[in-house]
């Protein structure tokens, strides 16, 4: 008998069904899945959200890769913010999210300390929406705790119905899922519905489909630092659509699918091999030969 793959709908529906917050009621799956017991498993959450806090620390002293292609972004942005002749296009949350991501796609490029999550290249979009709601909207340690296993939960219906991989899917199955990871876990902390989370996780999917794995020189580097970026905005963006009551036509398990088939679709010199997009522009072209000239000297 085949089994039935995972669906985030499916959980939003018993959730709702038993009057349960779809934090608690993924709680109590994962304890279940885990046999673990809620303190085990909330302990589990907030060592990785120690990890992550480290990685934004460390990515914010200005850290270069050791290709010396990238580094120190989110530091100068993070200066620049509070200079003062500073022209702010965006509110301080937004700001904030975008400067912890990219300070840990800095920190991962330089080799520090990470959580995949759920990919190494992806790794700055949680840290960066679960952060900047930490500073701005005053959630707890343990709010942020029972949200990461609301994001991890989603990014395994992902993982089963599609991909997590760009080398599968493309960067939408890497940032894009790590931006609706953190959309729906964002819903989740800022007290919305079970409903609301499926509706974020469905617009960051129609938000980011088809968006492609293009590293130059096959290193996590660029234009993955500042996608994080982008990717982080994209999932406050979602979680904000949502809480306002808006809905989307496309529910969630549907939009996971559709991501999949698109990232089926992709060809490869689109999915992390550096044959395509970014990676194959004459800039990106020439920086690759120098660098791997002197990397074979």
């Amino acid at each position: 008998m085949k089994k039935e793959m995972l669906s985030l709908n499916s959980w939003i529906e018993e959730a709702t069904r038993w009057q349960q917050s779809l934090d608690d009621f993924l709680i109590d799956y994962n304890m279940r899945e885990l046999e673990c017991s809620e303190e085990d498993l909330l302990a589990k959450m907030q060592a990785m959200l120690a990890v992550m806090e480290k990685s934004v620390e460390h990515g914010l002293t200005g850290v270069r890769s050791h290709s010396g292609l990238t580094g120190g972004d989110s530091k100068r942005l993070a200066e620049a913010v509070i200079g003062e002749h500073f022209v702010s296009l965006l509110g301080a949350k937004a700001m904030d999210a975008v400067i912890y991501a990219m300070a840990v796609g800095e920190c991962n490029a330089a080799m520090g300390r990470i959580v995949a999550a759920p990919t190494a290249g992806a790794s700055g979009v949680l840290p960066g929406v679960f952060f900047s709601l930490k500073k701005h909207c005053q959630l707890s340690d343990d709010t942020l705790a029972r949200g990461l296993v609301v994001a991890g939960s989603i990014g395994m219906v992902i993982a089963e119905r599609a991909s997590l991989a760009g080398a599968t899917g493309g960067c939408q199955a890497e940032c894009g899922s790590a931006a609706a990871m953190a959309a729906g876990a964002a819903v989740s902390m800022l007290g919305g519905s079970a409903e609301q989370v499926g509706t974020a996780v469905a617009i960051v999917f129609k938000n980011v489909l088809g968006l492609v794995c293009d590293p130059v020189a096959g290193l996590v580097e660029v234009p993955c630092i500042k996608r994080n970026g982008a990717c982080a905005l994209q999932a406050l963006l979602a979680a904000q659509l949502a809480l306002s009551g808006i809905g989307s036509f496309i529910n969630a398990d549907e939009a996971i699918d559709a991501m999949k088939s698109v990232g089926d679709s992709l060809p490869c010199a689109l999915k992390e091999t550096a044959g395509g997009g970014m990676a194959t522009t004459p800039s990106a072209l020439a920086w690759a030969k120098e660098y791997f000239a002197k990397a074979h000297k």
